[in-house]
Order: structure tokens, then C-alpha cells, then sequence
């Protein structure tokens, strides 16, 4: 009868936007079904890419649906690994600096074994392939959420958790009504950073080599890939266009009305007098079929599940409680003692595998590889540090001007979010007519993809500033240096320092797309660590691509321990709005 009586009401309610909604649903619902016969289909490792312009909305669409479905799997990622992070300090130990070491690992670090592996898994379709693809967007983009989300979760103010203790909050309950929605700012803003991550791979996550292998799925990079090695200067121009119109597309239909409901979960006691607007939000408010289906469908099933969710943790924690402590303590000993056999196992195996591979590397090779780390090493410094001058100053007039963001949101979400090694050969062009090399032009092409990570995480960390502090500093007439040093600065200093993390792992990464540039029918090769992992991933040379990888790893673990460590003790412990 509920059913009926919905259908009645659906409709008598149906407004002048619903038929706008119906039509967006039937589209996307045809294009997943198109998406999921490709996915399907028999096994081509390397499709033939058609650079006619009219086949770029299908080629868009898959790489599209690649990037939001590696978005998904990196959401999900991000808070069950963020939670436990932040939340068991022995996990902790080991799990931060995993993580800065897998965010610093180059796409090209996971590429030959996730192929391979996957292709073998599904020899007779493209969902190996597919799989390969998603997960490589995926590294590019799941680290900074991580990072954000972490953070976030340990910069909780103290009176927040004595509030949710005070009421008795259960564990579902304090996730879903504090921890979450503190987060929701920061990890909205890293979301869209994630998904300009994702998109910088691109052209190498479509279309790769391995040794004498070449492998390529239909998408925009792909196809962009294909118009530079051919020279084809209109269909690269056709690619810029598509992926623009694509990146404004989403950020419109997407990531505004995200930004604008995300507002609503600022922590601040005093309301700010203006804040993000969406059009496409309010338009989708006045949708009655949608609140319908949010009222009568979403509601209910939501808070069954919350409720089932939460009576079962406590059903569960009872449950523990009752049992007697010699058999608790007996399956606890028992499941740690099974999950260090299998982590030993795992890490021999691993272990052996990888002597293998080094074994066949001499001395002199070694010698090169420590080299070119000291030229990448510098090269990362630099961007990091250009990037921070000139973004810092970008990231805060953003973040607290809602005018100025509604603005510049589309324009910061378009330059982040294009996949910067398309401009590489105009860049490299530009610098070449100015006289600057590779060896030096390779700074300012990581920075293009470097930047973004510190714009995206300053702007969160304006945009969080509570409103009465900024009224506060108002009051007391504070100059314009004042404010920056006693208010603003310490405001962002916590996603700053996300910011740096993430925009080093990024800097990093870029350096196998910076270091090593396909110009034309010429290939410009900057000494570095980057260009010798290109270099070894293109000749199947899998020794030197393990030992580069190791050793761009163990540096970003030295770098962690010795100095982003302490910068997050002092942004807890300094700059967090709970101490």
C-alpha cells in the first residue's frame, strides 16, 4: 500500500524540473549500460583509437565513469583507513608512514604487476583491463582524502567529543553526527583535488607499455595520447575542448551543489553571512519527485539501517562482555596469532621476490639511482616551495570570500582538474622559446600538478575558519599583518600541512611525466628518478624500475619520520581549534 500510495503521490507532485531529472536518469542509466558492455566485451589489449571529434562524448563518458568509480573505492578507502588510523595509536605507527610511502610510489611503481596480474585474472574480457585503469586513477587520487580525513578526525574539539560522551553517543551514532560531518569540508575540497589527481594520469592509465607490450582502452586519454605520438595538432585541441567541457560539466552538476551542502556541517558559533551557492542545488530542491523519493524511500531505509547498525554494535559489544575472559582472550591470541603468519608469509614471499629482481642490479646502476634521486629531490623542493608562495595567498582570498569563491571555483576546478601533461609539449614549447631546458622546465611542469594540492587544502582551511573568530579580529581592529599571523595562519596551518604532504607525494609522482616528455617525434629526458623509472617501465627493465621505486619510498619514510611528523605534532598541539 506504501508503494501506491507513493505512486499517487508521484503523481500529483510531479513539478516542472522533474521531467529534466527523468531525462538525466535515462541518460546516465544508457550510458552505464554502454560502459558495462565495454567492460565486457572479448579481451583487446589495444583498441584502435578514432580521432574523429565525434567520438569523443563516448571516449569522455568512459573515462568519466573510470574516474568516479576510483573515486568511490577511494572514499570508501579513505574513511575506514583514516578511522583507524586516527583512532588506534599502534595502527597508527605504521599506517601514516604506509601511507606517505604509497602516495609517493609512481603510477609506473604499480603498473607492471597490476596489468599482468589483472589481465591473467580476466583473460577473456576488458575487465581486467578496465580494473587496471580504475585502480591506477585510484592511486592517483585516494592519499590527500586520506590525509585529510585523518586529520581532521584527530582535530576534533575536545568540548565536541564531552558533548557526544555526555549524550551517550554509540560508536555509529558519534561517526555519523560528529566525526563525519567535521570532516565533510575538508574531505569535499580533497575530493576534488582527488578526482584533478586521478585526471593528471591520465594518458598513462589508458594507454601504457610494458616492455614489447602496448595497451590501450577507449577514453580521453587515450585518445590524446594517440593525437600527440601522431602529431595531430586539431585532435588535440578536440581533446583540450572535450576535457574542459567535461571538468566544468561536473563541477556544475557535482562537486558546487557538494560544496554548498557540505556549509551546513561548518563548525562555527556565530553564522557566516554569506556562504557557497549552487544553482543546480536549488534547482534539484524544488524536484518533487526527488523529495519524494528522499522522504518516502531514502529516510526510512536510512534510519532503519542507522538503527540496525547501532543496535548491533551494541549488541556485539554486550555480547563481548558477557563472554568469559579466558575465551576472549583465547581468540583474540588465536586471530593474532593467524594474522602474523599470514603478514610473515606475505612479507617472505615479497621479500624473495624482490631479491630476485635486485640481484641483476650492479654497483655502477645503484650509483646512477642515488644520483638522479639528489636532481628529483631538489626538483620536489622547488615545487613545493613555489607552490606554496603563490597559492597561499590564492587559497585564502578564496576561502573566505564566498563571492570571490563562486567565481573562481569552476575556473581553480577546470586548471586542476585538466590532465597537465596534455600542455606539456605547448609548455615545453613556451619554456624552449625562453631558453629554459628539461633540466629546469621540469620543475615548473611538476608544479603544475603539484600546486593544486596546497590550493584545494588551504582553501578548505579558510573556509573552516569560524566566523565569530573573524568577527573577533574585526572587533579588535587587527592589521592586515596581524590578522594573517595571529588568525589566518594559524587557521589553515593543519590543512596546510596536508597540503605539503600530499603536494610532495604528488611531486614526486609527476616526476615520471615531468622528467621524462614525449615532444613531438623527440623524447626530452631530465636526469632524475623519474625519468629512470619511465625509462625502465618503457624497456621492461623491471630490476631498476623495483630498485627506483625503493629508493624514492625509503626517502619520502625518511622525510616523514624526521620532518612531517613533527609538523603534524606541532598543528596538533599549536593550531587546533581543541587545545
Amino acid at each position: 500500500m506504501s508503494l501506491i500510495r507513493a505512486y499517487v503521490r508521484l503523481r500529483r507532485s510531479v513539478g516542472w524540473i522533474d521531467p529534466l531529472v527523468f531525462l538525466a536518469l535515462g541518460a546516465l542509466l544508457y550510458g552505464l549500460v554502454g560502459v558495462g558492455k565495454e567492460w565486457q566485451s572479448v579481451l583487446r589489449p589495444k583498441v584502435e583509437i578514432d580521432l574523429s571529434p565525434w567520438a569523443l562524448p563516448k571516449y569522455t563518458f568512459f573515462s568519466l565513469v573510470r574516474g568516479f568509480v576510483a573515486y568511490a573505492i577511494s572514499l570508501v578507502f579513505t574513511i575506514v583507513y583514516g578511522y583507524v588510523a586516527a583512532y588506534n595509536k599502534k595502527a597508527e605507527k605504521v599506517m601514516i608512514p604506509l601511507l606517505d610511502i604509497l602516495q609517493s610510489i609512481p603510477v609506473l611503481g604499480f603498473l607492471p604487476t597490476l596489468v599482468l596480474a589483472l589481465v591473467a585474472v580476466f583473460p577473456r574480457s576488458n575487465i581486467g583491463l578496465e580494473l587496471a585503469a580504475v585502480i591506477m586513477i585510484f592511486t592517483g587520487q585516494v592519499w590527500n582524502m586520506t590525509f585529510s580525513f585523518y586529520n581532521s578526525l584527530r582535530s576534533i574539539p575536545t568540548e565536541l567529543r564531552e558533548t557526544a560522551r555526555v549524550y551517550k553517543l554509540g560508536w555509529w551514532r558519534q561517526f555519523t553526527k560528529l566525526e563525519l560531518p567535521y570532516a565533510a569540508i575538508g574531505l569535499v575540497w580533497n575530493s576534488m583535488m582527488s578526482m584533478a589527481g586521478g585526471w593528471f594520469f591520465l594518458t598513462i592509465s589508458e594507454a601504457f607499455v610494458l616492455g614489447t607490450k602496448e595497451f590501450r582502452l577507449p577514453g580521453i586519454g587515450s585518445y590524446m595520447s594517440v593525437a600527440i605520438s601522431q602529431g595531430n595538432v586539431p585532435a588535440m585541441v578536440y581533446a583540450i575542448i572535450a576535457m574542459t567541457t567535461m571538468i566544468i560539466v561536473v563541477d556544475q552538476f557535482f562537486w558546487r551543489p557538494i560544496v554548498a551542502w557540505a556549509q551546513k556541517y561548518k563548525f562555527e558559533d556565530t553564522e557566516a553571512s554569506e556562504s557557497p551557492k549552487s544553482f543546480v542545488l536549488d534547482l534539484l530542491h524544488q524536484s518533487r519527485f526527488l523529495k519524494l523519493v528522499r522522504e518516502d524511500v531514502w529516510q526510512p531505509m536510512y534510519s532503519s539501517l542507522s538503527t540496525r547498525v547501532a543496535n548491533g554494535v551494541v549488541a556485539i559489544e554486550k555480547q563481548e562482555r558477557t563472554l568469559p575472559p579466558f575465551i576472549g582472550k583465547f581468540f583474540k591470541t588465536l586471530s593474532g596469532w593467524v594474522l602474523m603468519v599470514a603478514i610473515i608469509t606475505v612479507i617472505l614471499f615479497g621479500a624473495w621476490k624482490l631479491f630476485t629482481l635486485l640481484f641483476v642490479i650492479n654497483g655502477s646502476e645503484w650509483l646512477s639511482i642515488f644520483l638522479h634521486l639528489l636532481f628529483t629531490f631538489a626538483r620536489v623542493l622547488a615545487a613545493v616551495v613555489l607552490g606554496t608562495l603563490v597559492m597561499i595567498p590564492i587559497g585564502v582570498a578564496i576561502g573566505l570570500n564566498p563571492k570571490l569563491s563562486r567565481v573562481l571555483q569552476p575556473v581553480v576546478q577546470v586548471c586542476a582538474s585538466f590532465p597537465a601533461p596534455m600542455l606539456f609539449p605547448l609548455v615545453i614549447l613556451v619554456l624552449s622559446r625562453a631558453g629554459i631546458g628539461i633540466e629546469l622546465g621540469a620543475v615548473v611542469l611538476m608544479l603544475l600538478g603539484t600546486q593544486w594540492y596546497i590550493l584545494f587544502n588551504v582553501i578548505a582551511g579558510a573556509m573552516a575558519i569560524p566566523q565569530d573568530l573573524r568577527e573577533v579580529g574585526n572587533v579588535s581592529r587587527l592589521t592586515q599583518w596581524q590578522t594573517w599571523k595571529r588568525l589566518i595562519l594559524p587557521g589553515i596551518f593543519p590543512s596546510l600541512v596536508t597540503g605539503w604532504v600530499t603536494a610532495t607525494g604528488g611531486a614526486w609522482n609527476a616526476s615520471i611525466v615531468a622528467e621524462y616528455v614525449h615532444f613531438g617525434d623527440r623524447v626530452l629526458i631530465a636526469t632524475g628518478l623519474g625519468s629512470t623509472i619511465t625509462n625502465a617501465s618503457d624497456t621492461g627493465n623491471f630490476g631498476v624500475l623495483t630498485a627506483s621505486v625503493l629508493v624514492m619510498a625509503g626517502t619520502v619514510v625518511m622525510v616523514n619520520k624526521n620532518f612531517w611528523k613533527k609538523l603534524y605534532h606541532i598543528a596538533e598541539t599549536q593550531f587546533s581549534l581543541n587545545k
